[in-house]
């Protein structure tokens, strides 16, 4: 049948309207006409009857296959606008119809400074890295990106070849490459343990790339050095912070820049002289550092490894931040406990944070920063501050996900 893109969908798919409902057509942009293969909610584009003047050249040679990236060939003002759409559509849902969106901050390509990336051993015993495809487990072995920084996607072809001949490897393993300050920093996890000769192999590949650490782990299971020839750190607002294994990281520093001046923008111009400021799910520190410049700061964060860190980092460099362990998804922080703060910031994991903003506007601080990588979640988590009084001050969406149709956003809620 012939069907007429009307808009473009929140995983990125176009999408039209059929006898059914919606249905959805990848690749495909508003303002087109297609004939496609209906199956169920989705359809197969059988042939373009006319493409929009939106329609641009992809960038890279494995797109569509490669999962990583949805939207390469949509021209880029467009794009940025339907992200900048995302935001505005779920603060509208949560009760905030004429919030003021700022425009996108886009990030660069090839400024990705994080990956997690498959790794599976084909029967003649070489090895391929890359994303997976889209909605599948197969995996795109990468030959270029346009996402990643360049000194990322180097190592990939080096890094295959020594995994050739690594007996840890049997068929399917994981790879985390954070490029640190003092250079990459690589997590493996494989489906058997590392011999002897795997570990002195990974040791002489650390030598050959210049690689401070390589830490091993099993699925699922605790990490462990595999092979360290030299100290690892990470430049955090100016603070040195040594990072566990696989840490997580700010997608790209750039957008890391472009959130924190968000937060700054976001806080109250002048705050109480004994004002403090809560850092929820604040990782290793890094909005809890640059905003110990304002207030001090408690942070709290479930994983010790990184409470470790940023109570270490702060305290050699002087700031006002206090690390404290916990698991605000278990124990979220309420009541009394929120009084002694003028500003709390949360930026929760995908799922968003329902009950602790629940919680939040019920003790009514009087300043909330939610930095958020999910739309759908902030609409949700947003609900009870609209309720509680809270208006939407700032709301600036960053697009850390070149390409995708995931969203970082800073919002500012004050009463």
């Amino acid at each position: 049948m012939e069907l007429l893109i009307e808009s473009v969908g929140a995983a990125g798919d176009g999408v039209a309207q059929a006898a059914g409902g919606p249905v959805f057509l990848s690749q495909a942009l508003p303002g087109e006409r297609v004939r496609a293969r209906l199956s169920g909610k989705r359809a197969e584009v059988d042939a373009w009857l006319a493409e929009s003047p939106e329609r641009v050249a992809p960038p890279c040679r494995h797109f569509p296959a490669c999962g990583g990236c949805v939207l390469q060939h949509w021209a880029p003002e467009p794009y940025a606008e339907w992200k900048r759409g995302r935001l505005a559509e779920a603060l509208s849902r949560a009760g905030f119809p004429d919030a003021p969106v700022a425009p996108m901050v886009t990030t660069p390509r090839n400024s990705r400074q994080r990956a997690d990336l498959g790794l599976e051993r084909l029967p003649d015993g070489k090895v391929q890295i890359g994303f997976h495809q889209r909605g599948t487990t197969a995996l795109v072995p990468m030959q270029e990106c346009h996402v990643l920084q360049p000194g990322l996607v180097a190592l990939l072809g080096p890094l295959a070849e020594a995994l050739r001949h690594i007996e840890g490897l049997r068929r399917l393993g994981s790879a985390v490459i954070n490029m640190l300050t003092s250079g990459p920093d690589i997590l493996l996890r494989t489906d058997a343990p590392l011999s002897m000769p795997d570990r002195r192999l990974l040791a002489a590949f650390a030598t050959a790339q210049r690689i401070p650490r390589i830490a091993w782990g099993g699925k699922g299971g605790p990490a462990e050095v595999a092979a360290q020839l030299g100290p690892v750190r990470h430049l955090l607002s100016g603070a040195e912070v040594v990072p566990a294994p696989g840490a997580f990281l700010q997608a790209s520093s750039e957008g890391e820049a472009a959130i924190i001046a968000a937060l700054l923008e976001g806080l109250p111009r002048k705050l109480p002289g004994r004002a403090a400021i809560a850092d929820l799910y604040a990782g290793l520190g890094t909005l809890s550092l640059p905003l110990s410049a304002r207030a001090r700061v408690t942070a709290f964060e479930a994983v010790p490894e990184a409470v470790a860190a940023l109570g270490t980092a702060a305290g050699k460099a002087g700031l006002r931040v206090k690390a404290v362990r916990r698991d605000l998804d278990r124990q979220p922080l309420a009541g009394p406990e929120l009084r002694e703060f003028a500003a709390v910031v949360l930026d929760p994991p995908y799922a968003g944070a329902a009950e602790q903003t629940a919680l939040l506007a019920r003790a009514g601080v009087p300043t909330i920063l939610y930095v958020s990588c999910n739309p759908v979640a902030l609409a949700r988590d947003a609900k009870p501050l609209q309720a509680a009084g809270y208006r939407v001050t700032t709301a600036v969406p960053v697009d850390q996900f070149l390409w995708s149709p995931h969203l970082e956003a800073v919002v500012a809620f004050t009463r």
